[in-house]
């Protein structure tokens, strides 16, 4: 099936993606994007994620130097929102929806992106992601905490200092959901995680694992749509991060390195991407279906120009991908581990 059209299933949320490998030799002559080569200084008095800098509405950031958490000005999920809800038959139907959202600086220096950093600096930003994890957990309205990145402005990224977010919500919002629902059906019926015998199985095949080291492994799922989606996995089942050793959170910060690397170095660009973890909801229950999770879907497609789009075919009927896992995954463990901004 490596050279002909086929449908690969997806374990994980029970969907399909179309694999076509022949179209990645059409010609292109779509939207060419511009390369993100900007040099940047170290400190921007104009950025308003600066340590010593004013925020919107006059917020002043302290002046920081490692790492830096606080409750977004333009949060999408508010603490405070009125209870209620709305049902006029079974057609339209609508729920209040509260939440927290923060937004975590990754250092103070503007010019740096994950890939860029020390791996000790990168464990204070896992250590902080299980410190916000397990205080907006205990929050009894909380269920849910989505921890992402959007890195890049191709991918929407408002501000180039180096940044993730956390969206809590009372909640299980959809993407987490499914993979809730087939984890727990998989759980059932094999009394194991799918994604800790999914992880497992993968590093003996060997053909789509990027690289691993002692407790982390970073591969392109078998189901991946975009061109160079992978995921970072821990070896061992961890439902979330406060159940990681010091030796794995350590491996979780190195892997999140290397990887980004990686990326980097493949068109020799800042690799725009949107990442995020799952793991077990904070619903107060024990979740021994889950295997913590990061996934990274990166848009790029040919070069550092030439995006994938999600359109037609994809938006209306089916995702779909040019080029096969095994390839993408083959093309980026051929490339250095050295940051090609440092050769």
């Amino acid at each position: 099936m490596e050279d002909h059209p086929h449908r690969r299933f997806n374990a994980l949320t029970g969907e399909w993606v179309l694999v076509s490998p022949h179209r990645a030799k059409r010609p292109w002559q779509g939207q060419i994007e511009k390369s993100e080569q900007e040099k940047r200084p170290e400190y921007d008095p104009g950025c308003y994620l600066c340590p010593g800098n004013e925020r919107a509405g006059g917020y002043l950031n302290p002046k920081y130097d490692s790492t830096f958490v606080f409750v977004n000005d333009f949060s999408a999920l508010m603490e405070k929102s009125p209870a209620g809800s709305e049902k006029d038959g079974e057609l339209f139907q609508a729920e209040s929806e509260s939440g927290i959202c923060k937004v975590i600086c990754f250092s103070p220096r503007h010019d740096l992106t994950i890939p860029q950093m020390e791996v000790d600096a990168i464990r204070k930003v896992v250590d902080l992601w299980c410190d916000e994890y397990r205080q907006i957990g205990a929050e009894p309205f909380i269920h849910y905490v989505q921890i992402f990145e959007n890195k890049g402005s191709m991918m929407g990224c408002s501000n180039p200092h180096p940044h993730g977010q956390i969206w809590a919500s009372s909640s299980m919002p959809v993407e987490p959901m499914k993979e809730q629902s087939r984890q727990s059906d998989y759980y059932n019926r094999h009394g194991r995680a799918l994604l800790t015998d999914y992880v497992e199985a993968e590093v003996k095949k060997k053909s789509r694992v990027v690289f691993e080291n002692e407790h982390f492994v970073a591969l392109v799922p078998y189901w991946a749509v975009w061109p160079f989606e992978t995921m970072l996995a821990p070896k061992r089942r961890v439902a979330n991060l406060l159940e990681l050793t010091d030796a794995e959170k350590q491996s979780f910060a190195a892997a999140y390195r290397e990887l980004t690397i990686i990326y980097d170095n493949l068109f020799e660009v800042s690799f725009p991407y949107s990442a995020g973890i799952h793991q077990a909801p904070t619903d107060g229950k024990d979740h021994p279906e889950w295997h913590l999770h990061m996934h990274f879907y990166p848009p790029l497609l040919r070069s550092a120009t030439v995006k994938k789009f999600m359109v037609g075919y994809e938006m209306l009927a089916n995702a779909q991908r040019d080029i096969t896992p095994e390839t993408s995954a083959a093309r980026l463990r051929e490339q250095s581990r050295v940051h090609y901004s440092q050769r």
